[in-house]
């Protein structure tokens, strides 16, 4: 499986692609900020699911948001709940994610 990211006019998209078949996605926008993007939606094919095509999305926004600065605001409940599984990911968060309590 490769991500590839494409980039247009404020938005951008991570593509999960394998064997010429698209497995998943996850969108973005910047919001006018240069230094930050907003993850808002993560989806993944249903008969890709629990193949680790989301988790490795997330991935590949977290080593972009590394390698270019930017800053990273997860609103989609899928990357909220990634960032709050591996902490290893706040050095790119644009702020802190409470976790849901569980009562």
């Amino acid at each position: 499986m490769t991500v590839e990211l494409e980039n247009y006019d404020g938005k951008g998209i991570f593509l999960a692609r394998e064997a010429g078949e698209t497995l998943g996605e996850m969108t973005f926008v910047r919001a006018g900020y240069s230094d930050l993007i907003i993850i808002d939606h993560t989806f993944v094919q249903p008969r890709h699911r629990g193949k680790q095509v989301g988790r490795e999305l997330v991935q590949a926004a977290v080593n972009y948001a590394r390698d270019t600065g930017v800053r990273i605001m997860p609103q989609c409940p899928y990357v909220v709940a990634e960032f709050a599984r591996h902490p290893e990911y706040a050095d790119v968060l644009a702020e802190k994610i409470v976790p849901p309590s569980k009562a």
